[in-house]
């Protein structure tokens, strides 16, 4: 879409795009420390085909995924560096771009796939309150801390 070059020459363009994403890190982050009480814990483990895990829908899900990749400038720069190394000579740009980029996602829900496999069994542990609580102060802390290094991240 031309993201990526925009980004590349337009030192504005990337700024606003850091400082947003620094902003919904710093967001997000405080949301999570700020959380009572995780959403998982103390609830009896039931099977995710019975129960969904949230009241949310797929959609608001799939948007908040979506919108933390958008305002991720890392994402962009790496695919405007990364995989445009693997495109042959003569080959369709766009087409074979695109290719990569699949080939990326496929392998992306695969290894999300296994990870809830290896998370599942120990799914009991996960949902007690005071693990929960713990696991949600410290990435709350974690987002906090990498939206503010991105905040102070001189501009290029």
């Amino acid at each position: 879409m031309g993201l990526g070059a925009l980004l590349t020459v337009s030192h504005l363009a990337y700024n606003i795009l850091r400082v947003a994403g620094a902003f919904y890190l710093i967001y997000l982050g405080a949301k999570i420390y700020l959380r009572p009480k995780s959403a998982a814990s103390d609830s009896p483990a039931v099977e995710p085909a019975l129960k969904p895990i949230s009241d949310e829908t797929p959609s608001r899900w799939f948007g908040r995924g979506f919108l933390t990749n958008i305002l991720n400038p890392k994402v962009g720069v790496f695919y405007v560096t990364f995989p445009p190394q693997f495109i042959p000579s003569g080959a369709h740009v766009t087409s074979f771009s695109m290719l990569l980029a699949s080939i990326h996602v496929i392998e992306g829900v695969l290894w999300f796939a296994l990870l809830i496999s290896a998370t599942s069994a120990l799914s009991h542990w996960l949902r007690r309150s005071r693990v929960a609580k713990a696991i949600d102060r410290t990435t709350g802390v974690i987002l906090v801390a990498f939206g503010a290094a991105l905040l102070l991240e001189k501009s290029r």
